[in-house]
C-alpha cells in the first residue's frame, strides 16, 4: 500500500511539472484623442481599470492613443473583450468596443504571420528543387555521348 501511495504522490508530482500553461493572449487596443474627449475621460483612466485585472502598458504619443492589454487565459477573444465594461467619470459606464479605435487579437495575427512564413519557406524551397531538376536535366541533355 506504501509503494501505491508514493507512486501515486510521484505522478501528480510529474504531472504537475509537466503540465502546459494556456497560453496567455495579448490584444492590441487603439483609440482616438478626440473621442476620448468627448466622453471626458483618459486613456491612463481606462488603463487604471484593466491594471487591476490584467496586465496592461499604455502609449500615449504623437500617434493614436494604445494600450496593450496581456490576458493570462486562452478563452478570451476581442468581442469578448470589447463587452468590457468602462467607468466613465460622470458615473456612466460604456463598452470598451463603443469607444476603442480598433481593438486587435496580437497572438492570432502572430499565429497567421507564422502560418504566412512557413508556406513561404515552402515555397522557396520548390523553387529551389526545381531550378536544380532543370539545370541537372540540361547537364544531362547537354554531356556528349549520348
Amino acid at each position: 500500500m506504501k509503494k501505491f501511495a508514493t507512486l501515486l504522490l510521484i505522478l501528480i508530482c510529474c504531472n504537475s511539472a509537466f503540465a502546459n500553461d494556456p497560453e496567455s493572449k495579448t490584444f492590441l487596443v487603439l483609440f482616438k484623442t478626440k473621442e476620448l474627449k468627448e466622453i471626458k475621460t483618459t486613456l491612463k483612466d481606462i488603463e487604471e481599470q484593466f491594471a487591476g485585472i490584467f496586465s496592461t502598458k499604455y502609449f500615449a504619443g504623437n500617434s493614436e492613443l494604445a494600450l496593450l492589454i496581456e490576458i493570462p487565459s486562452d478563452d478570451f477573444d476581442k468581442c469578448f473583450l470589447g463587452e468590457f465594461l468602462v467607468d466613465l467619470d460622470n458615473g456612466q459606464k460604456i463598452q470598451l468596443q463603443q469607444i476603442a479605435f480598433r481593438l486587435y487579437d496580437l497572438t492570432e495575427n502572430k499565429v497567421l504571420h507564422q502560418q504566412y512564413q512557413a508556406m513561404y519557406e515552402e515555397s522557396l524551397v520548390a523553387k529551389k528543387k526545381a531550378a536544380k531538376a532543370s539545370k541537372a536535366d540540361s547537364e544531362q541533355r547537354g554531356a556528349p555521348g549520348h
